[in-house]
């Protein structure tokens, strides 16, 4: 135990994951010594299937492929597929974390139950174990994927559930009748693989949504993406222009007999995934709308239908959760921290959130982008530089719009979008600003 040491020398990042790797990196490489508090004894966060709050399954592969997914500067293997599986890009991230040196900077079993600002600015953490220990400022990286998010219907259920989080290999569901509810891609992906062992799958979705495959014309479809929502067309225009290629490499969700989306293309995160539509075609996966009521082993739908179930999977996503620091301090209001940038506290210069964020691309150079500002920011300010001091200034009450005029869906979901290209050019802008 390592009651009360003082590291005020240091700063802490709360979490061995994509985002705290990538926040460790950036601020060794402006010179800023660091220490990553890490909950399980090793690193990865959701890749790690070992981790107990991973909510990666034995059939989890990225939907975004190679280039997309990998952090600046640090490719994926050539050897890998275009779309790596779950363990693959574990692989990359203990690769990326010994080449970076970062290893020796990780203190695993470190469960932080406590952070709190002290008179002084240093911020006072506290770990499971009750040790506390003092640092100069704090990066909160413990990911938002974790926290399990229920609906609630009237009745109960007789049967098994359980929680996408805590599903992991389809064998759980050989010869029952299952239910999944939700429809984003894991939902998606959960009903794809019941399909393939259940007596019979029925998917709830409470609303259509834009089905997209992994592959147009050969090429992975972020990349197309990408290049088209780069070119700073208005988005009118790109949307136009996605929709046309849906049109002809893929067709409409009615086609194969989903629901049609009660939403234009790109308000919420398109579903990648080809083979939902190819079982509901098939008739091997079955669409319901919401559920109105359970009873016993049955489940009642608002359309009126009623079906007996086995097991039900709430693929329904998760709470932004960040239990271990008080409110107040990230200035939360309407279900979210009020951060600058979606990274930076308004009220204090040495209080960030790494990765509390999800856009059309990858995640990973999102997230590294972020934490280079986040670093140089805070060199600028050990500098006295007036770039930094500006920045301290702006961020207490600027709120640049990311969201590149789409207007998404009103949903839990949406609470961390962003338009991925106008988020990176407003990076950008403020690493040209600090120098």
């Amino acid at each position: 135990m390592n009651s009360g040491r003082d590291v005020r020398g240091k700063y802490a990042v709360i979490g061995a994951g994509p985002s705290g790797l990538a926040a460790a990196k950036n601020l060794l490489a402006q010179g800023i010594a660091c220490e990553v508090l890490e909950a399980h004894d090793t690193l990865g966060g959701i890749w790690n299937r070992s981790n107990p709050r991973s909510s990666v399954y034995a059939t989890t592969h990225t939907i975004t492929s190679k280039p997309v997914t990998a952090y600046p500067g640090f490719p994926l293997a050539d050897e890998l597929p275009p779309y790596p599986r779950h363990d693959e890009i574990l692989s990359y991230l203990e690769s990326f974390a010994a080449a970076h040196q970062l290893t020796d900077c990780i203190r695993f079993g470190q469960d932080v139950v406590g952070v709190r600002p002290e008179e002084d600015s240093s911020w006072r953490i506290e770990t499971a174990d009750g040790s506390t220990r003092h640092y100069r400022g704090v990066i909160i990286a413990n990911g938002h994927n974790w926290s399990p998010r229920y609906p609630t219907y009237p009745g109960q259920f007789a049967g098994e559930t359980l929680h996408s989080r805590d599903y992991d290999s389809p064998s759980i569901f050989d010869g029952k009748r299952v239910l999944v509810v939700g429809a984003g891609n894991s939902g998606c992906d959960i009903a794809v693989d019941a399909a393939r062992h259940a007596d019979s799958v029925l998917v709830s979705m409470r609303r259509g949504y834009y089905f997209v495959p992994k592959f147009v014309f050969g090429k992975p479809v972020d990349q197309v993406g990408q290049n088209t929502q780069s070119t700073r067309l208005p988005i009118g225009l790109v949307r136009l222009g996605y929709r046309a290629l849906l049109r002809v490499a893929f067709g409409y969700p009615t086609d194969y007999g989903l629901p049609a989306p009660d939403h234009r293309l790109l308000e919420t995160p398109p579903i990648v995934n080809s083979l939902l539509p190819y079982y509901v075609a098939h008739g091997r996966v079955k669409p319901r709308p919401d559920i109105a009521a359970l009873d016993g082993d049955k489940v009642e739908f608002v359309d009126g239908r009623v079906d007996a179930i086995d097991v039900i999977v709430y693929a329904t996503g998760f709470r932004l959760q960040l239990p271990f620091i008080d409110t107040r301090h990230l200035g939360w209001r309407d279900g979210r921290p009020d951060l600058f940038m979606m990274a930076m506290s308004r009220q204090h210069d040495n209080l960030f959130v790494a990765g509390l964020t999800d856009g059309t691309g990858g995640h990973f150079p999102t997230v590294d982008l972020q934490t280079q500002v986040m670093a140089r920011f805070i060199a600028g300010l050990d500098a006295e530089s007036p770039a930094a001091r500006a920045l301290a200034r702006r961020k207490a009450t600027d709120h640049p719009d990311a969201t590149g005029g789409i207007r998404f869906v009103d949903s839990p979901r949406s609470l961390t979008q962003f338009e991925l290209n106008t988020y990176v050019r407003q990076l950008r802008r403020q690493l040209v600003a600090l120098g």
